[in-house]
């Protein structure tokens, strides 16, 4: 007990001390690093309040996608970019004032909840069997809220669809990122041969088991899409070209899964996104692998970036 106190209450004051450090530093690269290690700090706070799935989910697309997102954003600003200008003061105490209310909203929150506390935990509890899964966040996200997670999707697409957007007109249709180096160093490519078919197991291996127990697509897909970034940065794949049909199928198949279990529901299930009794578990897998595919590929293409380069050498 005493040490479990102990822990928590490091916890607590390496993520104000990271918190703080991470928004006074003048250098963005070292911003960005303090971001990525206050979200490894934040996961496990979510882990401690036994929240595996929000840890989970913070670790791969919280601090890992987006803070190597970031970190390729930095590497492809100029000197001369807005991203590389230092920001205003007045920009910065609204930014500080607008943390701070976030801040004290969720204090007031927390110190003085709702009594009774508004919740629909019990009634989601009461009817997890009808969803066929164990998991009850995977219940929640595919059941209850299943249009909201259709959207976060999206969302990733729409995302993709604006770093794409910035490519240079004569390079559209090419490739993303810089061409695979000619001499790659050893140990990276070692690295890239043993860790990838391990780094691919395990990314399937979450995603199957988030039916039942902590993990799920984004989590899996993000290991997938890790695995992917590797074996480009290894000079053992090269990155599609953005008119690639196979690229474009795999980001669209999960959206249009979705859309197509959400219509087939009026019939089969007398409405949108109503799955039919006694088949709810595998229709919710069939959803998951199809939006599996889309983010790994969406994700991998947003860590590679606009293309840079023409298709073909």
């Amino acid at each position: 007990m005493i040490l479990a106190l102990l822990f928590d209450t490091l916890l607590a004051v390496a993520m104000i001390v990271v918190a703080v450090w991470m928004i006074s530093v003048k250098n963005a690269f070292a911003a960005i690093i303090d971001f990525m290690v206050f979200g490894l700090l934040l996961a496990l706070a979510w882990l401690r309040i036994e929240a595996p799935d929000v840890g989970l989910t913070e670790i791969a697309i919280g601090s890992g996608a987006t803070g190597v997102i970031l970190l390729r954003a930095r590497g492809l600003a100029r000197d001369r970019d807005e991203m590389s200008a230092t920001p205003s003061i007045g920009f910065k105490i609204l930014v500080g004032a607008l943390c701070g209310g976030v801040t004290l909203g969720l204090a007031a929150l927390v110190l003085m909840p709702p009594d009774p506390a508004p919740t629909l935990a019990y009634a989601a509890a009461e009817n997890l069997h009808l969803t066929g899964v164990g998991n009850p966040i995977t219940a929640v996200l595919m059941a209850y809220r299943a249009f909201d997670t259709f959207l976060e999707t999206v969302v990733v697409l729409l995302a993709l669809l604006g770093v794409w957007s910035l490519t240079p007109d004569r390079f559209w249709g090419g490739r993303p990122g810089p061409a695979p180096a000619a001499s790659v160093p050893a140990p990276l490519t070692f690295l890239a041969q043993w860790l990838v078919p391990l780094g691919v197991l395990i990314g399937i291996y979450i995603f199957w088991i988030g039916a039942d127990e902590p993990g799920g697509k984004f989590q899996g897909a993000t290991i997938l899409a890790a695995m992917w970034v590797l074996l480009m940065m290894a000079g053992l794949t090269d990155a599609p070209p953005v008119t690639s049909r196979r690229l474009r199928a795999a980001l669209l198949v999960g959206p249009a899964v979705f859309m197509a279990v959400g219509i087939a529901g009026f019939w089969l299930a007398g409405d949108f996104l109503a799955y039919p009794p006694d088949f709810a578990k595998p229709v919710i897998i069939v959803i998951e692998a199809a939006m599996l595919i889309s983010v790994a590929a969406a994700l991998g293409m947003l860590l590679a970036g606009p293309p840079m380069r023409e298709s073909e050498p």
